[in-house]
């Protein structure tokens, strides 16, 4: 298994770059005989198929970064620090956060439905392992690429681009919104870019929310510095718009819904342009 699968603008032409940490669906044979669930409930953790939903990409200039293993393995949204004493033998007890107490740590102990994956722990040496051979490759990557971003073209626009559960916010206002985007309340990108994003999902006749219940996790934290030239901006899609959940399998809105999102995609490219003007005329 590779760390990460990098699909290359040839060339970049946006400052908009897609990644998906979450989509990766190759589950190593060990992992699978370490586990007590099986596969099917341990794929309750991807966001399955977010990948084919950015096939568009690089033809509209942008690159597109993909987890190389799934999320119940490593996840690329995670600090590395972020280790489960729970889980993991020879990690101290100490204060933690609410992602590590319940269980959704670098290396994760559950997923979703609280299901344990393991029947004990880890060691320690395992756990690096995994960090090591694909937690830190995503992110040497995920780092340069940015950083080339903000040289070439002057700034780099991160989507994040997830998946969350059908159920998993209904707004008292607004009922059930299609997207979320997380800009940790302001402080990952300028207005002015989540504006634009929000205006492109608004258009297609999704309906959208900010910040509320998901306003982006580590990748958003660590690279998100718009004094720097870089913003990130976490989008969560229902999956009930496209894929089966008790199955994960794409369901018999995926083909519709994956030319939507090609549609999507070519336009939110246009955010990273140049020529801003192409972004208001796209979103009318």
């Amino acid at each position: 298994m590779q760390a990460y699968k990098f699909i290359e603008a040839a060339p970049a032409t946006t400052s908009v770059i897609f990644a998906s940490p979450h989509s990766a669906r190759g589950y190593p044979a060990d992992f699978l005989q370490a586990s007590q669930l099986d596969e099917l409930a341990l794929r309750s953790s991807e966001d399955a198929y977010v990948d084919l939903l950015l096939q568009a990409a690089p033809a509209a200039g942008a690159h597109v970064l993909l987890g190389g293993v799934p999320r119940a393995y490593v996840d690329y949204n995670r600090a590395a620090s972020e280790l489960d004493p729970a889980l993991i033998s020879g990690i101290a007890v100490r204060a933690m956060n609410a992602r590590i107490s319940s269980g959704l740590g670098v290396i994760p102990r559950v997923v979703a439905g609280g299901r344990a994956i393991y029947s004990g722990k880890i060691g320690r040496a395992q756990a690096q392992e995994r960090l090591h051979n694909y937690w830190q490759p995503y992110h040497d990557k995920l780092a340069s690429v940015m950083a080339d971003h903000v040289r070439d073209l002057g700034r780099a626009i991160l989507l994040d681009m997830h998946s969350m559960p059908r159920d998993a916010v209904i707004l008292r206002n607004s009922g059930r919104p299609d997207v979320v985007l997380g800009d940790r309340f302001g402080a990952s990108s300028q207005s002015d870019i989540v504006d634009a994003v929000a205006a492109v999902f608004t258009a297609a006749g999704l309906r959208v929310a900010r910040n509320a219940p998901f306003a982006g996790a580590y990748i958003a934290q660590r690279y998100g510095l718009p004094s720097v030239g870089q913003h990130v901006v976490q989008v969560e899609i229902d999956r009930g718009l496209y894929l089966d959940e008790a199955r994960v399998e794409p369901n018999a809105d995926f083909p519709a819904f994956q030319a939507l999102m090609d549609q999507i995609v070519t336009t939110l490219a246009e955010i990273g342009r140049s020529d801003r003007k192409s972004v208001a005329l796209a979103a009318e």
